[in-house]
């Protein structure tokens, strides 16, 4: 503000939300701000035997030792969904990695389907045996992680699925000398509603000391 009292007009004005009064939830609000996030691309197998497989962009690491990662389905209308549900009936899941090359097949795999059907099979994804746990893995997903289930934690409207890495696949297409090679991951993240984000344009900085 200037000494007269008036607005610059170099100032910039913000939208200010009181979540307490705010109208409906925050969904859009957090699913466009909080951006790029990561997809888990989860495979589970339900007591039946059935295969599934869903996409979840609520999705982090949340422990390195012991190696825990995390995501969080929202709660369908009658409680868990197929994938939590599973993760808890069998203690067992996969998180496949999602790049450019599988992002149509994931994208159908959010479709809503009859029970009993595989996303795998809805979808023509070839299934490859997991080595630690039973549910199968994307057999194309450049990376794996074979979980088995640490925790269910609810949180309100959602359901936090957390699990213990047990087993690794990488593909040897993001590797160098042994390593994943963060360079040659063309991974995919999830902004909001329709869009997407690729992560082929990076950029370094040093960590200060």
């Amino acid at each position: 503000m200037s000494d007269d009292g008036s607005t610059s007009s170099d100032e910039s004005t913000a939208l200010e939300i009181d979540a307490d009064e705010h109208e409906g939830s925050l969904y859009r609000i957090l699913s466009s701000a909080v951006v790029p996030r990561p997809i888990a691309w989860v495979s589970t197998r339900s007591e039946d035997g059935v295969d599934n497989l869903a996409p979840y962009s609520f999705f982090t690491v949340a422990s390195v030792e012991p190696p825990i990662v995390l995501f969080a389905p929202v709660d369908g209308a009658e409680g868990l969904k197929d994938t939590p549900r599973n993760a808890r009936d069998t203690g067992e899941f996969v998180v496949n990695l999602v790049t450019e090359d599988l992002v149509e097949a994931m994208n159908e795999t959010s479709a809503t389907l009859p029970a009993g059907e595989s996303e795998f099979d809805h979808a023509d994804l070839e299934r490859a045996d997991s080595a630690a746990v039973a549910p199968p893995r994307v057999a194309s997903a450049k990376a794996a992680f074979e979980c088995t289930l640490h925790d269910l934690v609810d949180v309100g409207g959602s359901t936090l699925v957390l699990g213990e890495v047990r087993h690794v696949h990488l593909d040897e297409s993001v590797t160098t000398d042994g390593k994943i090679d963060i360079d040659e991951v063309e991974a995919v993240g999830r902004l909001a509603g329709s869009m997407y984000a690729r992560t082929n344009d990076r950029f370094s900085l040093e960590r200060p000391p």
